[in-house]
């Protein structure tokens, strides 16, 4: 199976997923732009089991981050892991967005991602 490793900047806190994952997309929300200090997010969604992580973390809203070295670097809740490909060890990242959020945020000289969907704010819900 494939997988993915990552860490943080300082190497306290590393993990892996296995797999592809079930989404990646880019956010241009005023969350994401402040949260990663950058005009977006750039992520991708697997399944919460495929996920395992070392090293101890912070978090805040939900977001968990090296405590020593401040690197944001995933979120998790009961059925996903959402993961910062710019964590990933392998750079660049094989993954291309499929979905961008918060277009209407959207800096102006970025271009929407060829292909993929668009949306004014957040993507609806899947359907479960």
């Amino acid at each position: 199976m494939t997988s993915f490793a990552g860490s943080c900047l300082c190497g306290r806190v590393s993990f892996t997923v296995g797999g592809l994952p079930k989404r990646i997309g880019i956010c241009h929300c005023t969350d994401c732009r402040q949260e990663s200090g950058s005009a977006f997010t750039f992520y991708g969604i697997w399944p919460a089991g495929q996920f395992e992580a070392a090293g101890e973390t912070a978090a805040f809203s939900g977001r968990c981050f090296c405590p020593h070295c401040g690197s944001r670097l995933f979120s998790l809740d009961a059925d996903e892991a959402e993961i910062k490909l710019g964590a990933l060890s392998e750079a660049p990242t094989p993954f291309t967005p499929t979905y961008e959020l918060w277009i209407k945020r959207r800096e102006p000289w970025l271009r929407p991602i060829e292909g993929a969907e668009q949306y004014e704010e957040d993507r609806p819900a899947s359907p479960t």
